[in-house]
């Protein structure tokens, strides 16, 4: 991973994304003094740069992969991007997994390009205990598909990883919450 790369995203992480003086309420249902707000810094315009550069860092080499997706909404961002860097270099195509089936229009519970049967990458903006990202798991295992890791650009070092393991998969977090001056 390019470390000045690495560097830039963590210092915009903790500029525009990491909020503290507050309590939050975490998608495990957990209270935290601090939050992760990825969102402020995939729609930055370095940010979502240098999250696609370092994602696709670090799956360019994964041949058997030609797919990466993850739960909407904070996933999307993510996949999006990566998708755009892989162009022309090793094209890698996109998928998001709906918390819901629509109701209407295909009413498909996974949309964009996913193959059945193929491998896969899933990512995620922030993790915590890894619930979130398992019901994309459960969704592409439905459809015969391997996941071959799981990405997170922040794990929030509170379980995922454990949690993720005991299903068989391994979890890659481009930072840790221990990389930030904001402890629990």
């Amino acid at each position: 991973m390019s470390q000045s790369k690495r560097e830039r995203l963590r210092d915009l992480i903790a500029r525009e994304s990491l909020l503290t003086g507050s309590s939050f309420t975490l998608a495990s249902g957990k209270s935290s003094g601090y939050f992760f707000d990825m969102k402020k810094t995939m729609f930055h315009p370095e940010g979502a740069s240098l999250v696609a550069d370092l994602i696709f860092e670090a799956i360019k080499d994964d041949k058997d992969v030609a797919y990466i997706g993850g739960l909407e909404m904070g996933a999307v961002p993510v996949i999006s991007g990566v998708c755009m860097r892989s162009w022309p270099e090793r094209p890698i195509s996109g998928f998001f997994v709906r918390k819901q089936t629509k109701d209407h229009g295909t009413a498909k519970l996974i949309d964009g390009r996913l193959e059945p049967g193929k491998s896969v990458i899933l990512l995620e903006d922030v993790t915590t205990t890894g619930g979130s990202v398992m019901k994309a798991v459960e969704a592409v295992r439905s459809q015969g598909c391997t996941i071959k890791k799981i990405i997170t650009i922040v794990d929030r070092l509170e379980g995922a990883r454990a949690n993720l393991a005991k299903e068989g998969l391994e979890l890659v977090a481009l930072f840790t919450r221990d990389d930030f001056a904001q402890q629990p």
